[in-house]
């Protein structure tokens, strides 16, 4: 194993150590103020989230959050790991890869921790509203970053073809 990959592979694993905090603890408050009484105020973590999505029969929406935000890093850190463990010459271990850095492209945890931010910073620009981010917008916006690292280290080549000999 090289030392990039050695080195994407003891990401893959930081990144999970920062994903699970942050599923599980909060990562925004957002709160409603109408005559200088509070109305609403709910502080959320994105298992939070998804599990009420569920309960309100939102299950769509809860199951793309449940998909893109915890399967689909699992999924991604399993195959990295795979990746980084198989011999170089295992023309499945490239096969891998492409697939993983395939998904990289279209995984919403970017998206989402974006989509989070923005709430923060409109909720921040009205009077009657406010927003507080907390420690699991930051773990998961670790786990975001450090992921898209791992993949972007990683190197794996791509098999060559036997040739076809002719004398």
């Amino acid at each position: 194993m090289t030392r990039r990959n050695i080195i994407a592979v003891v990401l893959v694993v930081i990144s999970l150590v920062v994903v699970v905090p942050g599923l599980i603890q909060p990562i925004i408050t957002l709160s409603a103020n109408m005559m200088g009484r509070q109305v609403f105020a709910e502080t959320r973590s994105i298992l939070q989230t998804a599990k009420d999505l569920h309960e309100s029969g939102n299950d769509l929406v809860a199951g793309m959050i449940l998909f893109f935000s915890v399967l689909v890093p699992f999924i991604k850190a399993v195959l990295l790991g795979v990746v980084g463990m198989l011999k170089p010459t295992v023309p499945l271990r490239y096969r891998i890869f492409a697939f993983v850095r395939g998904i990289s492209k279209w995984a919403m945890a970017d998206v989402f921790v974006v989509g989070v931010y923005i709430a923060y910073l409109s909720a921040k620009a009205t009077d009657a509203l406010d927003a507080e981010l907390h420690e699991g917008f930051y773990y998961f916006t670790a786990y975001c970053l450090i992921s898209l690292l791992s993949v972007q280290i990683m190197r794996v080549e791509e098999p060559q073809e036997p040739q076809a000999g002719g004398a």
